[in-house]
């Protein structure tokens, strides 16, 4: 059975990104291919239903600064920074490069929204506890209702995911799907 957006949704696709899901990447979360196919899924639905899909995508310099915490990874122009073969963008819809955990700090993605009438974002993606976790609060700052797909994100474990499951809700009044 197909999931019904909200018809003033927009479906993001965080950071499915071949360094942090394809087994060869530099900086691989562990499981997380096991949600590409229900994001696959979830992008045609949103597609099927005229909801913008909006694919979120770590994009650093060489020698970005976030490297002293991290071991480089999602370098511009590189195959590690491209969005996972299965899950390919769509001619419609949008790539939006950032730097840092938020989709929303320094990139046009608030702009993107509103031009488009978007009131509530549905969040996929890694690492629940980093970049989608930072997105949705950014969101909720923003007055954007926010959903989580719990069969769309990934960290590194699940007890990481329960605590940002309960922190989301409690926290941001977010929608856990």
């Amino acid at each position: 059975m197909a999931f019904d957006f909200d018809a003033h949704g927009a479906l993001l696709v965080i950071d499915m990104l071949n360094d942090f899901i394809h087994q060869k990447g530099s900086l691989v979360v562990p499981g997380a291919s096991r949600i590409v196919p229900r994001i696959a899924e979830l992008s045609r639905e949103a597609r099927d239903q005229g909801i913008p899909v909006i694919y979120i995508a770590d994009r650093h310099r060489p020698d970005d600064r976030e490297f002293q915490h991290w071991p480089p990874h999602a370098v511009a122009g590189t195959w590690g920074a491209e969005v996972v073969e299965e899950l390919a963008p769509a001619e419609k819809d949008y790539l939006i490069p950032k730097r840092r955990y938020s989709a929303f700090f320094g990139t046009d993605l608030d702009t993107y929204l509103r031009e488009m009438g978007v009131d509530k974002i549905y969040l996929t993606g890694v690492l629940t506890n980093i970049c989608v976790y930072a997105t949705a609060l950014d969101a909720a700052m923003r007055n954007y209702r926010v959903a989580v797909f719990r069969d769309g994100v990934a960290s590194l474990s699940e007890e990481t995911d329960a605590f940002i499951f309960k922190q989301l809700e409690e926290v941001l009044q977010a929608e856990l799907i």
